[in-house]
């Protein structure tokens, strides 16, 4: 990770942090886009933009155009913003669906989009979409969920197939994520069982490095022990 420049969008999350941290501590530059506010000064080493609807292209452009200029060059984008909503598809409200794919689907086609021309530039380009393992088969109140996750998945299809010898395009594909708003959403639950950010955050960070040169193209399960 030396030296390498990274985007982290939804980097003010509990994913989004840990992935940075460890990128950070690895030697890695880092670049966090978020829709909430931050008060981190920018750095040598870090910056940090907040306020950014990704949903809006011209602001997903002016964000990553942004980080490539605080660091002369652009190496990885990590799309981790994204949100999630639990209602069953017939007592739902039909907007949720909208919203799911505005939030995970929306933010990394924009994202990608204006990131593909500085990745082009760069010897490793990179980038890693965020799916779940709940879009292969969708449960009872996870239909809009689960419909804008399948959407990230086929997006990093896409874009592997056209990215082919230029950028590398995987997703990682994780279970239940070992934080403190699933905790409390589901008490009961065995938390041992979930897969916790920092080890998301490892698979995320192999999939950007130069050992995952000749891997493109793939959804990878991250299910913990579920």
């Amino acid at each position: 990770m030396n030296g390498k420049v990274i985007v982290v969008t939804g980097a003010s999350g509990a994913l989004g942090k840990v992935v940075a941290e460890i990128a950070l501590a690895r030697g890695a530059l880092v670049a966090g886009i978020d829709f909430a506010q931050t008060q981190i000064p920018a750095s040598p080493t870090r910056l940090e933009l907040g306020g950014v609807d990704l949903t809006d292209a011209a602001q997903a452009k002016a964000a990553i155009d942004a980080a490539a200029s605080h660091f002369g060059k652009l190496d990885a984008l990590i799309n981790i913003a994204g949100g999630f909503a639990f209602e069953t598809v017939a007592d739902g409200d039909p907007k949720t669906w909208q919203r799911m794919y505005g939030l995970n689907v929306t933010t990394a086609l924009n994202a990608s989009r204006a990131a593909i021309p500085h990745l082009s530039a760069s010897s490793a380009g990179r980038i890693v979409n965020t799916g779940a393992m709940g879009a292969i088969q969708a449960g009872a109140g996870m239909g809009a969920y689960a419909a804008s996750k399948a959407g990230v998945h086929r997006l990093t299809e896409a874009l592997a197939a056209e990215l082919k010898g230029k950028i590398t395009v995987n997703a990682v594909l994780p279970s239940i994520i070992d934080t403190a708003a699933n905790r409390t959403s589901m008490p009961k639950a065995d938390f041992a069982k979930w897969v916790t950010p920092q080890e998301l955050a490892e698979v995320i960070l192999f999939l950007t490095s130069d050992a995952a040169s000749a891997v493109t193209g793939a959804l990878l399960p991250v299910n913990g022990r579920v």
